[in-house]
């Protein structure tokens, strides 16, 4: 019976990306890029065995990192070379003297490249049950030109239907590997960037199968990809909550102790009523209840009140806010300090008091953004510079609270049926909006994942879209338009 053993190369010191540090040690939602990437195939029922190479300077914190977020099946941290090519044959001469060196599969995967899919991880192993080499790429979206390096004038133009961009993970059967780089390595002119490349310059006999990556599958190279990624993150994010049955995922709230403010009216509301339905112990604040999320005093009695009751908070949600929908220049000093009081003030003031109970218990922290924090428009000025804050919250507190195990999210949804958009925007056609109860599913949901520094996008879109991609996969059609424009 064959092992797979996915190595992940993180030997990069991340001197040209202009990012200050390495570039599988920078944090993407609260946690180093690296670890994405252990996770997705930590998580892969087809991989028996994890192995990193990294460099001497990142080998302390990946190895700490291990132990923190219990990463049981990375079983070795190999030292790699300056080039990618010495990571690969480190991992390569680390497994060729083991038993059963010739039924080994290697799968080597940057460690940039957060974002691959258990999917793409799947195709890539059923492809070794009939194939010894197998690379992983996506069409071209753009003419490709070939030119004369002398003289910069194009030479010729493939036909683009025949070009692949070419991605990891790349996979092997041990033994194919280990021959060509045997054979590499006898060549004075050797250089390679790839893997594969070198199966096909050294080992032409050996055909490589090409399985399907993805847009989403994006590697960290330069600073502006780090933004991209954050983006189909938050893209992913939503789409995989469906990945485990509504009741499954919510059974999992029985018995917790959960405090919503702005729980008397709105998403708030409706979350309060599912999480008592599936045996959580709710308690819900607002200013209707007596509690001023804007006041420390007022959020302190209430949450040492939850504790009395309850003896513990295992999660905080902030779904109170408010929207004065109007010009800037039209809005009196106590219209925009209510606002950014209840909308930013508030959250910080949540979060500063309510992380000495969620310590306790490694609880979760929740937030609400807006579809409307991610471009400022007339008449929500104070709403969308607040809804911005908040995302901007979430992320440093999911970086901040890691080591502490404290999850810290956001959601994120788009036009919801509530009666704060009832009271701003008067009658708008139901089938337009998002049901307050759906967003309240999905923001369930989170609470009961090990995620932090997320951002949930929630999107209203046909239901079998949303099925077919579960497994983290955004497939190019279903790419937000300026994320498929700069990931093709």
């Amino acid at each position: 019976m064959s092992r797979s053993i996915a190595i992940i190369l993180a030997s990069g010191t991340g001197e040209r990306s202009g990012l200050g540090r390495p570039k599988q040690l920078v944090k993407l939602a609260g946690r180093p890029v690296i670890a994405h990437a252990m996770e997705r195939f930590q998580g892969h029922r087809g991989i028996d065995e994890i192995a990193i190479v990294t460099n001497q300077a990142c080998l302390s914190e990946i190895k700490s990192l291990i132990i923190k977020q219990n990463f049981t099946k990375v079983k070795r941290v190999l030292l790699g070379g300056k080039e990618r090519y010495e990571s690969s044959l480190a991992a390569i001469r680390a497994y060729a003297n083991e038993d059963d060196a010739d039924d080994l599969n290697l799968i080597f995967h940057d460690a940039v490249r957060p974002l691959v899919s258990e999917r793409m991880i799947g195709e890539v192993l059923d492809a070794l049950q009939h194939y010894s080499a197998v690379d992983v790429a996506i069409p071209s979206a753009d003419t490709v030109v070939l030119i004369d390096g002398d003289t910069n004038t194009i030479r010729e133009i493939p036909d683009r239907r025949k070009i692949r961009l070419g991605q990891t993970p790349q996979a092997f059967k041990l033994p194919v590997i280990k021959a060509a780089y045997d054979r590499a390595l006898m060549d004075p002119d050797f250089r390679t960037t790839d893997d594969c490349g070198v199966v096909l310059r050294y080992s032409p006999e050996v055909p490589i199968y090409v399985a399907t990556g993805a847009p989403s599958n994006v590697k960290l190279t330069y600073p502006d990809d780090l933004m991209l990624i954050d983006k189909l993150m938050q893209t992913n994010a939503g789409r995989r909550l469906d990945a485990v049955p509504e009741t499954t995922l919510l059974a999992r709230l029985q018995g917790q102790t959960i405090a919503i403010f702005g729980g008397t009216s709105g998403i708030g509301a409706s979350m309060a009523r599912m999480a008592t339905a599936y045996g959580a112990n709710v308690h819900v604040a607002s200013k209707s209840t007596g509690v001023d999320i804007a006041d420390a005093a007022s959020i302190e009695r209430f949450l040492d009140s939850v504790v009395a009751s309850d003896g513990r908070i295992d999660a905080i949600v902030n779904a109170a806010a408010v929207l004065n929908r109007q010009p800037l220049m039209n809005m009196t000093e106590a219209q925009v300090v209510e606002d950014v009081n209840t909308n930013i003030l508030g959250a910080v003031l949540l979060a500063r008091l309510g992380y000495r109970h969620l310590v306790r218990h490694q609880g979760h922290l929740l937030f609400f953004a807006s579809s409307s924090y991610t471009y400022g428009r007339a008449f929500y000025s104070t709403y969308s510079a607040s809804k911005a804050a908040v995302v901007n919250l979430t992320q440093a507190l999911g970086d901040e609270w890691a080591d502490a195990r404290v999850h810290v999210n956001c959601v994120n949804p788009e036009r919801t049926q509530t009666p704060m958009r009832v009271k701003a925007f008067g009658y708008e056609p139901p089938e337009t909006l998002l049901n307050a109860d759906e967003v309240a599913r999905k923001a369930l949901g989170i609470l009961v994942t090990d995620t932090t520094g997320f951002v949930y996008d929630i999107v209203k879109q046909d239901q079998r879209i949303r099925r077919a991609a579960v497994d983290g996969a955004v497939e190019p059609d279903r790419l937000p338009a300026f994320v498929a424009g700069a990931a093709g």
